[in-house]
């Protein structure tokens, strides 16, 4: 494969609204793009930072009728760079978000992490970059 790039990681979600409520204004993740298929009882909300054509982007699944899904032992988390962990934090919290990692050094390194967590049970992790990462 000569050209190759992850397009999107996908999550089932229990409800639709709460959970695009979370991305967008508890992580600042804009709605890109949503297709509902009623018929197959299926519905998709394509968010993220940037544009598909620019940057891997998060595909919300619901699967109508199905309001929760083991998470299972094999899903770890998903990474999103921010510039401040430690504000990133309070900013969550104060809009409603979980916590359950405060921002702080990774274990025998000096990279600051922080740990949330989403409406359904997943993890995020926030991975402290400088602001001309971004």
């Amino acid at each position: 494969m000569d050209k190759a790039r992850v397009l999107h990681t996908m999550l089932r979600v229990g409800d639709m609204d709460r959970s695009v409520d979370f991305y967008t204004h508890v992580l600042g993740m804009r709605i890109l793009r949503t297709f509902d298929q009623p018929s197959d009882n299926y519905a998709l909300t394509y968010l993220g930072y940037a544009e598909e054509s620019e940057t891997c982007v998060l595909e919300l699944t619901y699967n109508y009728g199905v309001s929760t899904y083991e998470l299972g032992n094999a899903y770890g988390h998903i990474a999103i760079g921010v510039e401040d962990c430690h504000q990133a934090c309070l900013d969550i919290s104060v809009m409603g978000g979980k916590v359950i990692r405060e921002a702080g050094p990774l274990e025998g390194g000096d990279e600051v992490i922080a740990f949330i967590v989403d409406p359904d049970g997943y993890q995020i992790e926030l991975v402290e970059r400088p602001a001309n990462w971004f």
